[in-house]
């Protein structure tokens, strides 16, 4: 994801839900700035693109239907001019959200990623490229694998229906 010492990341997630523990760790093991928006904050867009103008944001996450709803408010492009990665998980991404994503902060990079509650919060990651109209799942994290298999368990190939199937550290036990 490229996060830096100069990256402000916007921990808004409950430490309840799987995302929160990459929004309270990663900016700390990567040197950037961990950002405790105000608790509730992410139920009003508007206060929450204000506090990210006030505060200096330029990573969040949001769970697609959030970002829907953070995107309907209207935020102001010029408030959220900080903003450079946007990450998306927990649902698929809507192509029309990520539409109005891209009309509405045309530089701010948007990742989509997949990840299954047994499997460590994310197993897959894929950058958004401008002119994407379908948003998939992604390539395999890094000491993740992932198999799409028929009900015999063998490979599918490319294109073909299937079941994913998970391996790697991240997979829990059992």
């Amino acid at each position: 994801f490229g996060l830096t010492p100069d990256d402000r990341v916007a921990q808004k997630t409950p430490y309840s839900f799987d995302v929160s523990v990459w929004e309270f760790f990663w900016p700390l093991i990567r040197g950037a700035s961990l950002v405790l928006m105000t608790p509730g904050i992410e139920k009003d867009s508007p206060a929450l693109a204000a506090e990210f103008a006030q505060r200096g944001v330029t990573v969040c996450h949001f769970v697609p239907s959030a970002l829907a709803a953070f995107l309907a408010a209207q935020p102001s492009p010029t408030a959220l001019a900080a903003l450079r990665l946007i990450v998306c998980s927990g649902e698929a991404l809507p192509p029309e959200v990520l539409r109005r994503g891209r009309d509405l902060l045309p530089t701010t990079l948007i990742d989509n990623l997949y990840g299954p509650t047994e499997a460590a919060v994310d197993v897959s990651a894929h950058r958004v490229r401008a002119g994407e109209h379908t948003v998939p799942i992604g390539a395999p994290v890094w000491n993740t694998v992932l198999h799409v298999l028929d009900a015999r368990l063998h490979p599918v190939p490319p294109g073909v229906a299937g079941e994913l199937y998970l391996g790697g550290v991240q997979l829990a036990r059992g």
